[in-house]
């Protein structure tokens, strides 16, 4: 599967632009904010209906314009797929699929399988539980579709017994038959997705630690420990003793919302132990990881977008991902950076296809 078209009108900072893409390398030139980055999220919009770096749509709108469109053309197998991604002002987005628009959003993720690599994606490391939560919850949705609905469901779950807590102004009693009912809701959904979490990161953590041990030359030794409340026993016990504990804070404290990834490096937190270097090779691999578990349940290669990927990397590790990248294994990859030089030379070695375009604020042509 390769993008092999792409129109964008009034995303960001790129007001224009319409380009041919190669199926092998595409790289994106240009100084910082000149909108290299920005074609980027437009190529993640289409895969997963939203921007990778901004959750409120309206501001993915350029300035002073009322609406914003993507357009793209794929190559899935032996048949073409035509994306539709629009918004104007104060509407409902549209998603359309070869002319017809989508009744769910989420019954198009899955059908563009796509890994983005960021330096923003450090704050998995250095950041809250919820950032590593999420990173689960959007990878295991791309390939197992009743786990996004589990996850909605679980989320309006916790929310109604959350309004209950508040409901009852310190009085437990006037709400215990209520909250009997919603924590068995909250325990049977939350072991179902416990259970599929669980799975998931036992499958996912020997093939990320032979990456990073692969980027690093084997100098260092990483570990992935998933930490939940349903490890613990049963979660209505949990609760039931929790119940005087919620009223007083308002909210729900047990549960797969508060589920967490310890991240350690020789052992040790990477967030606290790790060099900025390991920071970004520990969530490099993990990424990968996540390309090629992806591309083992599709058959099929996802598309990479590597955004400043090079940067506070020693030349080992960079020689490292030159060589991963001229693998079969990839097949379409975008990539951004501000050096035209040291990218070409990099692109090179890969021995694949590739175009170079320049970016210059807003405006991107393709180099011949």
């Amino acid at each position: 599967m390769y993008l092999k078209h792409i129109n964008l009108l009034n995303f960001k900072n790129l007001k224009q632009c319409e380009l041919d893409l190669t199926s092998g390398i595409n790289c994106f030139v240009g100084k910082n904010g000149a909108g290299k980055t920005n074609l980027l999220d437009a190529v993640f919009y289409m895969s997963f209906c939203k921007s990778y770096f901004n959750s409120i749509d309206s501001q993915l709108i350029h300035h002073d314009e009322d609406f914003f469109v993507i357009q793209g053309s794929y190559v899935r197998g032996d048949q073409d797929d035509q994306i539709y991604a629009g918004l104007k002002r104060n509407q409902k987005k549209q998603f359309k699929r070869n002319k017809k628009e989508y009744t769910r959003l989420s019954d198009h993720i899955g059908l563009l399988p796509l890994v983005m690599i960021s330096p923003g994606d450090e704050r998995l490391i250095t950041e809250g539980s919820e950032l590593r939560r999420k990173y689960i919850d959007s990878v295991v949705s791309q390939f197992d579709k009743p786990y996004l609905d589990l996850i909605i469901r679980y989320n309006r779950i916790v929310n109604q017994r959350n309004v209950l807590l508040k409901s009852a102004r310190g009085n437990i009693k006037l709400i215990e038959s209520q909250l009997d009912v919603w924590d068995e809701q909250l325990a049977i959904t939350g072991e179902q997705i416990f259970n599929k979490r669980e799975t998931f990161i036992k499958e996912l953590e020997p093939v990320f630690q032979k990456y990073y041990c692969f980027i690093s030359g084997g100098h260092e030794q990483v570990s992935i420990i998933y930490h939940s409340h349903h490890q613990k026993g049963k979660l209505t016990e949990q609760l039931l003793k929790r119940r005087a504990k919620d009223l007083v804070l308002g909210y729900t404290s047990k549960g797969i919302h508060r589920d967490d990834l310890e991240l350690l490096l020789n052992g040790y937190a990477v967030k606290k132990d790790g060099s900025q270097g390991q920071k970004k090779t520990f969530f490099i691999a993990l990424k990968l990881a996540q390309f090629e578990f992806l591309k083992d349940f599709f058959g099929f290669s996802p598309i990479l977008l590597l955004d400043d990927l090079f940067d506070k990397l020693d030349d080992e590790r960079v020689s490292s991902l030159i060589e991963l990248a001229g693998r079969d294994t990839f097949q379409q990859i975008f990539i951004t950076d501000t050096q035209r030089k040291r990218l070409h030379d990099i692109v090179k070695q890969t021995g694949k296809e590739h175009r170079f375009f320049q970016v210059d604020n807003g405006e991107i042509n393709f180099e011949i």
